[in-house]
């Protein structure tokens, strides 16, 4: 549309010509979605890479926030949807990637088994379709479970309230300065971190996707040209000879876990909103926490 060139003169001008645009570019991307989804097409490769960590797709993520945030201040019920939707979206996830730490150690298990008792060089494990890798695969690959738990149950802890806290402060004062407190720390914190990870981390991993590779700095034009040469180089070296070889992984787990990052900052921005605006009462309002079955456990969970 031209708008951000016409009036990037000021910061003012900047912020509402790419707001604006941001309308335009995201109506323009669901309409031609083979520009970017067609993958067979490599400048839709490029197009990808580049504008998933572009100011352009900030601003449509940004501009998305701003709308819903006014819809749901005149409408609570949608604000509270949305608060209920992400949470159990990372309650969903948490809970199911938490059955990693079972599957660790019981890898470790058989790991320490056959090469300590049978002796074995290579392990298979499977149904149906087995994966046979030499021991030290195995073993190094118990890093990716760890990753996981680590990226993925961040925000399910953060619902769940287990993140310790030091609330010298926060402890003492009252319902609405707290609320208005998780606010601040979801605006000022949570999503300008989240935003950071992410900016780096889509062009990380994308380096490790494909060549020639391709950095924060490049512009659209110069990626575009580059899609003549570009292809699929994904990262399948490891540390040993024999060893895990799929770090491009945890290069995907580091964009999941800035995205997660990003919508429960926005849950808990609304959440906060909401219980102030409907007073202590709503403390907890829709809130879904495991339940320990002990009381002590549930003490201490309360405490943290």
């Amino acid at each position: 549309m031209g708008l951000v060139e016409a009036w990037g003169g000021t910061a003012l001008g900047w912020l509402a010509a790419n707001i604006i645009e941001s309308f335009y570019n995201f109506f323009y991307a669901i309409a031609h979605p083979g520009l970017w989804l067609d993958w067979s097409d490599k400048e839709a490769i490029m197009r990808f890479a580049y504008y998933g960590g572009s100011v352009e797709f900030f601003f449509v993520v940004f501009t998305a926030f701003l709308v819903l945030t006014a819809v749901g201040m005149v409408w609570n019920r949608v604000m509270w949807g949305v608060v209920i939707g992400l949470e159990t979206f990372a309650n969903t996830v948490g809970r199911v990637i938490a059955w990693a730490g079972l599957l660790m150690v019981l890898q470790q298990i058989v790991i320490v088994f056959m090469q300590r008792i049978f002796a074995a060089s290579q392990i298979s494990l499977g149904f149906g379709m087995t994966a046979t890798f030499d021991v030290s695969w195995w073993s190094e690959e118990l890093k990716l479970y760890n990753a996981a738990i680590v990226a993925l149950c961040a925000t399910y802890t953060f619902v769940q309230g287990g993140h310790v806290r030091v609330d010298l402060v926060y402890s003492v004062v009252r319902h609405r300065t707290r609320k208005m407190i998780d606010m601040a720390g979801s605006l000022i914190f949570m999503m300008p971190m989240a935003v950071v990870i992410w900016m780096y981390g889509w062009f990380f991993m994308w380096r490790h996707l494909i060549t020639p590779k391709i950095s924060a700095s490049d512009q659209l034009d110069l990626m575009v040209r580059k899609a003549r040469i570009v292809k699929w180089n994904v990262e399948t070296i490891g540390f040993s000879p024999n060893g895990f070889n799929a770090y491009f992984l945890f290069k995907l787990l580091l964009v999941a876990f800035a995205g997660m990052v990003f919508l429960q900052a926005i849950a808990f921005f609304y959440r906060s909103y909401l219980e102030l605006i409907e007073g202590e009462a709503s403390e907890g309002k829709y809130l879904d926490k495991d339940k320990l079955g002990d009381a002590d456990a549930e003490r201490v969970a309360e405490i943290h």
